[in-house]
């Protein structure tokens, strides 16, 4: 399994980690982020299906793209209370940084549910490494934050995303809507409990500084 020892931050956010035998999620220290920018600036979307438009969408040309994500990312970690937090992760391969998955809860305390968000770099997909990166942060959700439910939403035409969520449990949600390169378009909307997700457990992912970051979200660290 693999490990990657990474200087500790005061801010606990940027300390946790999700170890895979195959993949590494880790806290998008801005060093974390500053190796991933080549890959953001070759990244941009020239063909279907189009992304969700955000700002770490990768429409625009260089660099304005690396500055929008950029932005993005550092408005988001300053943006965390109780009430609505994001915690964005940078997936390492072989110690290669290769894209993004985050992780999102809007008043968790109450809910306890989730969404995840994710990117993978062009040259590692098609190698399971998309349905890797979702089972790592759904262990993370249901095992270190104890979540109740995990959503994730993808645009009907987005095949791969689709696929992941229905091999690992999540059943239809109905659907919405949202915009891609300005434009409507349908999205497909999933949903997973945590009994669902518990059929299909791993014992091979391993946490790390979650219990540090709990105070942060919001979340009482004491035993349910």
């Amino acid at each position: 399994m693999p490990t990657t020892a990474t200087p500790l931050s005061a801010y606990p956010p940027l300390n946790v980690q999700v170890h895979t035998p195959r993949l590494s999620l880790l806290g998008a220290t801005d060093e974390l982020l500053e190796r991933l920018v080549p890959t953001v600036r070759k990244g941009v979307a020239t063909e279907p299906p189009w992304p969700f438009d955000d700002p770490i969408s990768l429409y625009e040309d260089s660099p304005e793209r690396e500055w929008r994500w950029l932005r993005g990312v550092w408005s988001g970690r300053g943006r965390v209370s109780a009430s609505s937090w994001r915690l964005y992760f940078v997936v390492v391969i072989d110690g290669e940084p290769v894209g993004m998955q985050d992780l999102i809860g809007v008043d968790f305390a109450t809910f306890g549910t989730v969404t995840s968000f994710s990117w993978l770099s062009p040259d590692v997909r098609g190698s399971g490494f998309g349905k890797e990166m979702r089972q790592a942060v759904l262990h993370l959700a249901f095992e270190g934050l104890r979540a109740r439910e995990a959503g994730s939403d993808a645009f009907v035409d987005n095949r791969a995303s689709n696929r992941v969520s229905e091999a690992l449990g999540y059943v239809p949600n109905g659907v919405s809507w949202d915009t891609r390169r300005g434009e409507p378009a349908q999205v497909k909307c999933w949903r997973l409990t945590r009994e669902q997700w518990a059929e299909q457990r791993r014992d091979d992912i391993e946490l790390a500084a979650v219990a540090d970051c709990l105070p942060v979200l919001g979340i009482d660290p004491s035993p349910r």
